[in-house]
């Protein structure tokens, strides 16, 4: 039987909610005591919660000026995505031929299936790291998943208004079909295939960033 969730677990869900959903905007300040009125908790556990936050890089605490939602210059969030394909292509390259690519590939075929059934901001930026992280793990190598591991939550705000502007722009399905195409690109056992198509995968077209790929 799962436990109760934490105080610290319930404030830091729905300001985590409240930020990929873009409820709060980047730069936005949070008032502490509104949040706890709104939650019916103390500043402790809010605070706590703000502080987890801000290790995956969606909150900033600013000097006797309280916390706002993170703010991505340009330059990070380009050097973010940067690294993310560096390790993506070492794992890849590391990894491939797969052995065994049908059963090999079963992480990555799973958390396609839960970005396409996600019912909310959370479950598919979950299900969205998931899908890179099990992509990775293909490597076998467990140095590069904790390499990857912070950089896929400082990408979560980007990635999230990413897939909110794709969602409104263009056909929901489009954020998945990018996917299913790094599925199908794994599917062939081809490192090149593999890496052209991670290169390929159009996550700063709605970001309104300069694609320096």
């Amino acid at each position: 039987m799962a436990l109760p969730a934490t105080l610290v677990e319930v404030a830091g869900h729905r300001l985590r909610d409240a930020i990929l959903s873009g409820q709060l905007v980047p730069g936005q300040k949070i008032v502490e005591e509104q949040l706890c009125a709104d939650l019916g908790i103390s500043r402790a556990p809010l605070r706590e919660a703000l502080r987890l936050l801000a290790q995956q890089g969606l909150v900033e605490h600013l000097p006797r000026r309280g916390s706002r939602v993170a703010d991505w210059s340009p330059t990070d969030i380009l050097q973010l995505f940067e690294l993310r394909h560096v390790l993506e292509r070492h794992a890849i390259e590391t990894a491939l031929p797969l052995p065994d690519p049908q059963n090999d590939l079963e992480p990555v075929r799973t958390a396609l299936d839960r970005m396409d059934h996600a019912q909310d901001a959370l479950d598919r930026d979950d299900a969205h790291r998931a899908f890179h992280a099990a992509v990775v793990t293909l490597a076998d190598n467990r140095q590069l998943d904790f390499a990857l591991a912070p950089i896929l939550l400082k990408l979560q705000l980007p990635m999230a208004k990413n897939l909110r502007e794709e969602a409104r722009q263009r056909d929901p399905e489009d954020g998945i079909g990018r996917h299913r195409a790094i599925l199908a690109a794994l599917e062939t056992n081809d490192a090149a295939v593999v890496v052209a198509a991670l290169r390929d995968h159009g996550q700063l077209d709605y970001l309104g960033l300069p694609d320096e790929r």
